[in-house]
């Protein structure tokens, strides 16, 4: 995973929750002097975001310029492939990740089944003669 996902996954939810928690502050306009506080020390607390977050969200603009065009080219050419794929296959943890072979090939194995350990036989009983 490159560091620019990383760091989206833990700005996003940062942001989300300031948002809700700005919403409820910027709604109350009653003029104490309380909520001014409340109100500018979340704008302070977004604006530092902003600015910490600027370069990453440039680095991923970046990207997905770079990377958008042939991404949605895929998409547009195996998606039907892989929906069917996505149908078929009920649980994705019991297969290996895709290996791709020097010819092209992608190659995704099943992981081997896991044998249940065999149960200890229980010793008969004594039969009485």
């Amino acid at each position: 995973m490159t560091p620019y996902i990383r760091n989206m996954k833990l700005f996003v939810p940062v942001i989300c929750a300031a948002s809700l928690m700005l919403s409820p502050v910027s709604a109350q306009d009653s003029g104490e002097e309380g909520s001014s506080m409340m109100e500018r020390g979340m704008m302070l607390f977004l604006e530092g975001l902003r600015e910490e977050m600027s370069p990453t969200l440039r680095d991923l603009q970046g990207l997905v310029e770079e990377y958008g065009p042939p991404m949605q080219s895929f998409l547009r050419e195996m998606g039907p492939a892989m929906a069917e794929i996505l149908e078929e296959v009920e649980d994705w943890s019991r297969y290996e990740l895709p290996e791709i072979l020097p010819n092209g090939d992608i190659i995704i194995r099943r992981k081997p089944d896991e044998t249940p350990e065999a149960e200890p036989e229980e010793p008969s009983e004594p039969t009485d003669i």
